[in-house]
């Protein structure tokens, strides 16, 4: 995709306005993620103990780092569980086969 089949989106983050070059069918999704991440910095901004925009920036990056990472994990260990739970299926099926021999 060339610079030309992007377009400009202006978003507000601590009522502080930013443009952002993006493609045309990606402009909901960022807008989107504009909203989350603006609704996350008023959290921190309301808390009183972070100041600064690029602070609260920062803070909300981090915690929404963190919750990635979480997640994440969890979901490493659902898919570990799983696979444990197939693999306990398929011992017990194949010891029923022996049996039956």
């Amino acid at each position: 995709m060339s610079q030309d089949d992007s377009q400009a989106v202006t978003v507000k983050l601590l009522d502080k306005e930013f443009s952002f070059n993006c493609p045309p069918d990606a402009e909901q999704e960022l807008l989107a993620s504009a909203g989350f991440l603006n609704e996350k910095m008023l959290e921190i901004r309301k808390s009183g103990r972070v100041l600064g925009l690029e602070r609260i920036a920062i803070m909300a990056a981090l915690n929404l780092a963190h919750e990635l990472i979480q997640q994440q994990g969890q979901q490493t260990e659902s898919i570990e569980e799983r696979i444990r739970y197939l693999g306990n299926k398929i011992d017990l099926a194949i010891s029923e086969i022996d049996q039956e021999r």
